[in-house]
């Protein structure tokens, strides 16, 4: 049987979600608590990759086993084995071909930025003392959806064919002393988010205009653009696919 698991997890003590020799993943840790409950050998595949200290609100990974008869005593079961900065949130059975990963149609990323310093966020936001323009910024987000090739959002060093992705939204909010920013894709390159987020924040403080934005992604170039933001404000807070691979699984 092939089964999804719906995941949280902050990622502040892990090396991002891929499995690595020597440090310690989010992937390892579920992949050995799952082989520990269910006695034998466990291979999850996660949705994506996530940077180190990158967290995720949701994140799905697919795996094989036996029928499970209770899952909500599995989920109960797995929650009490896993540390505090991992929870399940749900198991639910899939068809046999579907995939966590190649079957995402859309994925939702969001950074936070606090304007004030702030005690109980200084792990989950990026603090900016400069006076920030969000209308400007949001001028800017409405210019990534003219564009699909954002090479110079990515990674320099990255196994990709292409670095193509339709952006559906991008969009800043103003909440009191906090700047949210939510963005949406088909799919995303290694750093994008983060690497976007530096850029419109250079444009937020002034340092660069709405015009250079368009050399900037026409340039093709990760050094023409903005210094990657930390990856502490950034959260993975969707994964989205079709409804046909879900089997016996309620609204």
């Amino acid at each position: 049987m092939r089964y999804f698991i719906d995941l949280s997890f902050n990622g502040k003590d892990f090396f991002g979600w891929q499995r690595q020799p020597d440090v310690i993943s989010v992937q390892e840790v579920v992949e050995d608590k799952l082989g520990v409950a269910l006695q034998e050998k466990i291979e999850v595949v996660g949705a994506g990759r996530t940077d180190a200290g990158v967290h995720a609100q949701q994140i799905f990974a697919h795996f094989d086993t036996q029928k499970i008869s209770d899952i909500t005593a599995f989920i109960f079961k797995l929650n009490t084995m896993l540390p505090p900065s991992i929870a399940v949130n749900d198991v639910f059975e899939v068809s046999p071909d579907a995939h966590a990963r190649f079957d995402a149609t859309a994925r939702e990323y969001t950074y936070y930025v606090d304007t004030q310093k702030n005690p109980f966020t200084n792990e989950t936001a990026c603090y900016i003392k400069k006076k920030i323009d969000v209308k400007a910024m949001n001028e800017a987000a409405k210019i990534l959806l003219d564009y699909k090739d954002f090479q110079c959002f990515s990674k320099v060093k990255t196994d990709v064919f292409t670095y193509n992705c339709t952006i559906m939204y991008a969009h800043w909010e103003q909440k009191e002393h906090q700047l949210v920013f939510t963005i949406k894709a088909d799919r995303f390159l290694r750093n994008m988010v983060r690497a976007i987020v530096g850029t419109l924040l250079e444009i937020g403080v002034g340092k660069r205009t709405l015009n250079e934005l368009h050399q900037v992604i026409e340039s093709k170039d990760r050094s023409a653009a903005g210094k990657s933001v930390a990856a502490k404000g950034l959260f993975l807070t969707q994964v989205e696919y079709p409804k046909r691979i879900e089997v016996n699984h309620g609204e």
